[in-house]
């Protein structure tokens, strides 16, 4: 009984053996790696230079305080829509009230004392004449008459004192009307308030800078101010089309134009990190050099108040377009001699055998290219395969 199991046991050792031995001898069959390849096809391809955004409000403005004193009352928040001419802040007024009556006070004080030196004015006229006519008959000195002119002269200087003195007063009393409407701000221009950095009850000192209280600002057009590398700045242009994407819009795509190139970058903050040529620069990777970064600006359409001040963009500068044209992926190509629009492409034919063919290549987007000679619609082209040395 215990042969026939041996024999069974024997016979299903040597069926796996065989088994193994038809699959590798498959395995070494020619035409039977896997190969990857791709499909030429049709598509609508964009060359573009990226960079990185923030937006901001292409037109706001900072309202600070002229005047000194406290908050009395704040009038708007921040989202508050507000119209030019709108009361936005109350400062207490105490002491430019205080100072522009003392003003008006001392603007009264000259104008008795002018009426003063006028009646004086007046009695020393008439004494000259006294003298003068006292003279002509010899009935009095010639001093006399000299002491009488002198004091109408002296009399007459403080009129014109006085006057000054009381338009000097004036255009004080005038500054001092002045300070004492910077203590009621309104709105200079229509938006929307984005910012407000004083509360109520804070004591503003503007003797030494003008403090900032908010900012209102106008939510439509926005700017992206977008850093673009030293390397792609030579492909920006001012009118150049463009479009960006941010993280709040999903896959939405606001399109714009280039409307300014700045020609020097903005300064660093820290002057460590200024080069030699005092430009912002920042790290290029663990090589330890500078990546000088230059700001380009574009304007954009906000009806629905979707974008936000400091949200990050993604732009794309588009330098090339073309639609409904043969394209095929970067990686299935190889270059082809100095030339950058030469490729070589190893096309699977329909009999299973590879064939070498130099392309002419267009535009790209860095992920595929288009095609411009060489190649068809529907060819496969080997993906990872080995260049063939033949022509």
């Amino acid at each position: 009984m215990r042969r026939p199991a041996f024999k069974y046991r024997l016979l299903l050792c040597a069926l796996g053996l065989a088994s193994l031995g038809a699959l590798a001898a498959w395995k070494t069959l020619p035409g039977q790696d896997t190969l990857n390849t791709v499909t030429v096809t049709r598509n609508t391809i964009e060359s573009s230079v990226t960079a990185l955004g923030t937006l901001q409000p292409r037109r706001y403005v900072d309202v600070g305080a002229q005047a000194s004193g406290q908050i009395r009352k704040l009038h708007v928040e921040p989202g508050d829509q507000v119209e030019e001419g709108q009361l936005l802040v109350e400062i207490d007024p105490s002491t430019q009230q205080a100072k522009l009556d003392a003003g008006r006070y001392s603007i009264d004080n000259l104008k008795a004392q002018l009426a003063e030196q006028q009646a004086e004015y007046r009695l020393a006229e008439q004494q000259l004449k006294r003298q003068q006519s006292l003279a002509t008959g010899g009935a009095t000195r010639e001093e006399d008459v000299q002491t009488a002119q002198a004091r109408l002269k002296v009399t007459q200087a403080r009129i014109d004192m006085y006057r000054a003195q009381i338009l000097q007063a004036q255009a004080s009393l005038r500054s001092d009307e002045a300070e004492l409407g910077y203590t009621r701000i309104y709105a200079p221009m229509s938006g929307t308030v984005v910012a407000v950095d004083a509360r109520e009850g804070q004591t503003l000192n503007a003797q030494q800078q003008t403090p900032l209280i908010l900012r209102i600002a106008r939510l439509s057009p926005m700017t992206v101010w977008a850093q673009v590398s030293e390397a792609d700045i030579g492909h920006v242009r001012p009118g150049m089309q463009a479009w960006f994407t941010t993280l709040a819009g999903g896959k939405r795509r606001w399109v714009s134009t280039v409307r300014q190139i700045l020609p020097i970058p903005p300064k660093p903050l820290d002057p460590s990190m200024q080069s030699s040529g005092g430009s912002v620069t920042g790290s290029s990777g663990s090589s330890g050099g500078k990546v000088v970064l230059y700001t380009v600006l574009l304007d954009v359409d906000n009806p629905d108040n979707s974008l936000m001040a400091e949200m990050t963009a993604q732009v794309f500068f588009v330098a090339g377009q073309a639609s409904n044209v043969l394209t095929a992926p970067l990686a299935a190509l190889e270059e082809d001699g100095d030339q950058p629009d030469q490729r070589l492409a190893q096309v699977l034919g329909r009999d299973g055998q590879v064939q070498q063919r130099h392309v002419r290549t267009g535009i790209s987007d860095r992920l595929r290219v288009q095609i411009l000679d060489g190649l068809a619609e529907g060819e496969r082209l080997l993906i990872g395969a080995p260049v063939a040395s033949g022509g």
